[in-house]
């Protein structure tokens, strides 16, 4: 059994106004990009630079919220359990892949002569019929 602690269920108001404060700087920064684009003096780069830390002080401000915990916790079990995961070996794939493009390639074959027999039954035989 897992023996974690229980966290508090809802969102405080200290964390609302943390998530209130991020979606400001994220804001501010996406309209700073737009509120420069027409000044010459400053140039792109540091246009998308705001842009990049807008989006990372947003990212850090929300991540000390009970939402942002929980997205921490998951990310970190997820990488855990992406460790236990047993990948297939470069033979494995390429024959996997071989197989895979072999039924591909005999299953279009196959519906190409359904196809043309389909057509030629319809279009050969039925609509002929009544010449």
């Amino acid at each position: 059994m897992n023996t974690k602690a229980q966290e508090a269920k809802g969102m405080g108001p200290a964390d609302l106004g943390k998530l209130a404060l991020a979606l400001v700087v994220l804001v501010a920064g996406i309209v700073g990009f737009y509120y420069f684009s027409d000044n010459p003096n400053v140039p792109s780069f540091a246009r998308v630079a705001g842009v990049i830390v807008a989006v990372v002080a947003a990212m850090a401000i929300a991540a000390f919220t009970v939402p942002g915990r929980k997205l921490r916790g998951f990310v970190a079990e997820s990488q855990f359990e992406m460790r236990k995961v047993v990948w297939p070996t470069r033979d494995e794939t390429l024959k996997t892949t071989g197989v895979i493009l072999v039924v591909v390639v005999i299953l279009s074959l196959l519906m190409g002569l359904i196809d043309w027999l389909l057509k030629s039954v319809v279009l050969d035989w039925l609509l002929k019929l009544g010449h």
